[in-house]
């Protein structure tokens, strides 16, 4: 069927575009590549400043949290963690603040919404910068819509996803799949006592993961790890995103943007070593999301160096020549699971 909108076709709507799409479509609407990384970078106003970056989010109640899952107050710390963390994929260390635009219902009782502005504040503090502003609307839904804004170090530089090369080497700045097996928890699809056998560990993964998926903390710190890390003698080139979308979909991009193709090393999937035992642990790894480590391709000299001073950080693969954005084993056979990451309109 004829999808261009013409007039004897239906026009096209956002599920059929998807959210890859849409994104490179409105895309044309801006400057060159400003869509094409986590948030957008605007160049230093004088000598010897950082440039600005600025990152949007918008968090739907019943897709980005519920009653059923998440508090209030988690709410609020996970929208400015998410928004948090697509600063410091940018490259990021320093925080100058960030907007709010919240739409309610009516009925919206106040100590719902004190109490995400509660978590919000947390967050804040935690990690720096301040509440700048924002607005407020009635409407049919909850929904938060954050606007956040950091400012690059002079002794770094920005991160992108398309500075990659083949040879570069794939570096998570933490274990992956552990939001998704929080989410898992609260909606009670597992239960981790009942496997209490497979690894004495597991109560306390069920506390890392409750807290991986309530309060995840954006990787400001590594990106401090990345620029103390640098050999001296490499330029500044780094490609990279979070994982907010899961560490295949992570992957794909940064290989996409680079022109390259990416090999993965099954048996060093950045895992939480009690995570590993679960049947769901390389699905979930790969494609579960919200956990917002940072991916990074980096030098092989330079990786080395940052996972020498960066707990938990590890290597799990490097980029190749191949067809833009294809993620193969190296045990043999391609990546399937998670690659596509969460989309939404579909």
């Amino acid at each position: 069927m004829d999808r261009t909108g013409g007039e004897d076709s239906a026009p096209e709507t956002l599920g059929d575009l998807g959210e890859w799409e849409l994104i490179r479509r409105l895309g044309s609407f801006a400057p060159e590549h400003q869509f094409s990384d986590d948030a957008a970078l605007l160049p230093a106003a004088a000598p010897g400043d950082g440039g600005l970056v600025i990152n949007t989010d918008v968090l739907v109640e019943g897709i980005h949290f519920s009653d059923a899952t998440t508090g209030a107050a988690d709410v609020g710390w996970r929208a400015a963690a998410a928004n948090l963390s697509d600063l410091a994929a940018m490259g990021c260390s320093t925080l100058v603040g960030l907007t709010v635009g919240l739409v309610a219902p009516a009925a919206t009782p106040w100590s719902w919404v004190q109490e995400v502005y509660t978590g919000l504040a947390a967050a804040l503090k935690r990690y720096g910068g301040v509440l700048l502003g924002g607005d407020c609307s009635g409407g049919a839904q909850r929904l938060l819509a954050i606007t956040a804004l950091g400012r690059l170090p002079t002794a770094g530089g920005p991160i992108r996803r398309g500075d990659g090369l083949p040879g570069d080497v794939l570096v998570g700045t933490g274990p992956h799949g552990l939001s998704r097996l929080g989410l898992a928890l609260l909606q009670g699809d597992v239960r981790l006592p009942a496997a209490a056998g497979i690894d004495p560990a597991l109560p306390d993964l069920a506390a890392r993961a409750l807290k991986a998926h309530r309060r995840p903390r954006p990787r400001l710190d590594a990106v401090q790890n990345l620029i103390a890390s640098r050999p001296a003698q490499l330029p500044w080139r780094v490609a990279g995103c979070d994982s907010s979308d899961g560490l295949a979909a992570a992957v794909r991009a940064i290989a996409a943007a680079s022109g390259c193709a990416a090999l993965l090393d099954r048996k060093r999937l950045p895992l939480d070593g009690a995570m590993a035992a679960l049947p769901q642990a390389e699905a979930w790894c790969l494609g579960g999301g919200e956990d917002f480590e940072l991916v990074l391709a980096l030098p092989p000299a330079w990786a080395e160096a940052l996972l020498a001073t960066l707990p938990h950080s590890s290597r799990f693969g490097e980029l190749m020549a191949g067809p833009p954005g294809e993620l193969l084993w190296t045990q043999g056979g391609t990546v399937t699971a998670g690659s596509g990451g969460y989309q939404h309109f579909q």
